[in-house]
């Protein structure tokens, strides 16, 4: 009686807070009653005994975003600048979030960050930890030497080459070895190494197909220095590719430090907040892992923020195969969903001026959002952007009495944009009328272009003709139209402007497994299972569930060039959260 009660009872004020605001600004009802109202539906919220609500965040280049979720539902959303620092806007949305709500902090249950702490940090050159970078090649494997092609700033942020060392190692592509470890060199290594660097990146050829050269080399190191010191193997980090991958893990290497301090404020910011929830870090392939997992492998979470966006995206309008539009202030990114997770990219990943081959979304990126500058020359647009006014928009841009003509006045002029959205706390504009009057004829052409721009990108993540679903999300997605050619139909819907936040927080624990194999050798199906079995017990060291986790793909790459029936087998995972 007592559970049914209380259900009626939630369930009517959420009906009432829901319609609130359309009642006031009809005048049905006065401001006096809608605070009223807010109040008791946070009286409400605490009476949800036994729940556990969470919290995600994504963090972009001009906003912060936060959701605060019970369930499937959205209890309070925010948006704050992002600052300099990153973890100061960050703990201020999770503060407004509490304010919003009114929940008990204990009732909290789950965390969840979309970061770019680590991207800043090797765009920026700052802060990144030194490398001891050792590879496992000669007496071949050593015409291109590490850091090859890298920006000379980078290169001396993380020690200069002169912490570089190639030694005997490596296997052939069959899995025999190029030569043995020298373990006394290694040693010796680490030690001329020990005094200039703070983390270790150790790469073998092959070691993805053979690991445990990798494995010796930071089993020494523990032993001469200590099992505090980080190691970063790239047999865990990405691929076959040598070059890419000891790329990879250098990058890797560099910003652990950075990962640890991020992860170390928050949670000193949720102790201070009396917040005992479990605190995961989104990656790049949608999927989630925790805070102390990411810590070793900060590099996973570097492109999380659009594939947040498209998990946030396939929850808000249950479409799990198409486009995704995510509108900022001054750029666009367009991805493509596949079984409601960022389809992978098969090219070269690009980091700081570094090619890599870590697992990204396959995303592009165009300069075009609310901020974005048009030209104007006489009666003709003569260019959109790459310009844009950014966080200046309500002191430059038209519609706000600037003097600057931008993508937002244009939506503003077109009538796509007429009311304010509430998670904002400045009006969509000021001086409206400005943006009205500019020439139809200029408004008309300047619309165009923000059409043939957005739909020119779409058409290039497609992999066939056919009309696909687009999904607009952001909080710029009133800047652009509903209607593209190659699309079937164009989806928007409530708390789009926070698709990112919601993402992170409806995210599952995922990992892969991979697993070289010989057919002649080995039955196909065994050597399937025992990846997969792999792939479950990663995630469960991501913090997992295993008794719920299922299989998500299950790929198989025969080794052309490798004698026998040779063949990659890889194996991703999703599982739900372990005991949230």
């Amino acid at each position: 009686m007592l559970a049914n009660s209380l259900f009626f009872y939630d369930r009517t004020f959420k009906y009432l807070h829901s319609h609130i605001h359309d009642w006031c600004k009809k005048g049905v009802i006065s401001n006096t009653l809608k605070v009223y109202v807010n109040s008791v539906k946070k009286e409400s919220i605490k009476m949800t005994t036994g729940k556990k609500y969470r919290i995600g965040i994504d963090v972009g280049g001009t906003f912060t975003d936060g959701v605060l979720v019970i369930d499937d539902e959205v209890i309070a959303k925010t948006k704050e600048k992002t600052t300099s620092d990153v973890t100061t806007g960050t703990i201020k949305t999770i503060d407004t979030l509490l304010s919003k709500s009114g929940i008990d902090p204990n009732s909290i249950g789950l965390i969840t960050l979309s970061t770019t702490h680590t991207t800043n940090a090797i765009i920026e050159r700052k802060g990144l930890d030194r490398v001891g970078i050792i590879r496992l090649a000669l007496p071949t494997g050593s015409a291109i030497p590490p850091l090859t092609g890298w920006p000379s700033d980078l290169k001396e942020a993380l020690g200069g080459s002169e912490n570089v060392a190639m030694i005997p190692g490596g296997y052939n592509y069959d899995g025999e070895p190029i030569a043995d470890i020298d373990e006394e060199l290694v040693r010796e290594k680490v030690r001329e190494m020990a005094v200039n660097v703070d983390t270790f990146a150790v790469t073998g050829v092959f070691s993805p197909i053979r690991s445990d050269q990798e494995e010796t080399v930071e089993r020494i190191i523990k032993e001469e220095l200590g099992d505090d010191v980080p190691v970063t193997l790239s047999c865990e980090i990405s691929t076959i590719s040598l070059l890419e991958r000891e790329n990879s893990a250098i990058l890797n290497a560099s910003v652990i430090s950075v990962m640890n301090r991020a992860i170390d404020a928050i949670k000193d910011a949720m102790a201070s907040r009396d917040i005992k929830a479990e605190l995961f870090i989104m990656q790049n392939d949608g999927s989630v892992i925790q805070a102390e997992y990411a810590t070793d492998y900060p590099i996973f979470p570097l492109a999380s923020g659009p594939a947040a966006s498209i998990r946030g995206a396939v929850f808000l309008t249950n479409i799990k195969n198409g486009a995704l539009v995510d509108v900022g202030g001054t750029s666009t990114d367009v991805g493509y969903m596949v079984d409601g997770f960022p389809r992978e990219s098969m090219m070269t990943v690009e980091i700081g001026g570094v090619k890599t081959n870590i697992r990204a979304p396959d995303l592009t990126s165009v300069p075009l959002g609310g901020g974005t500058i048009v030209e104007i020359e006489g009666n003709s647009v003569k260019r959109l952007g790459p310009e844009s006014v950014a966080l200046d928009l309500q002191t430059l841009a038209l519609s706000y009495g600037g003097p600057m003509t931008t993508v937002h006045d244009i939506a503003v002029a077109k009538g796509r944009l007429t009311e304010d959205l509430a998670i904002f706390k400045t009006p969509h504009a000021t001086h409206p009328e400005n943006a009205k009057e500019l020439d139809p004829e200029i408004i008309d052409k300047a619309w165009d272009m923000v059409k043939k721009r957005v739909e020119k990108t779409i058409d290039e993540i497609k992999t066939d003709p056919e009309d696909i679903p687009v999904i607009l999300v952001g909080g710029g997605s009133m800047v652009v139209p509903t209607e593209f050619a190659g699309a079937t139909k164009t989806y928007e819907s409530e708390h789009s402007e926070v698709a990112g936040a919601l993402g992170a927080t409806l995210a599952e624990v995922a990992a892969y497994a991979e697993n070289v194999v010989d057919l002649e050798v080995r039955d196909r199906q065994e050597a399937i299972d025992e990846t997969v079995q792999m792939a479950i017990d990663n995630v469960v060291r991501n913090g997992g569930d295993g008794d719920s986790a299922n299989v998500l793909d299950i790929q198989e790459v025969p080794f052309s060039y490798m004698p026998g029936e040779r063949e990659k087998i890889r194996v991703k995972v999703k599982s739900k959260f372990k005991g949230i």
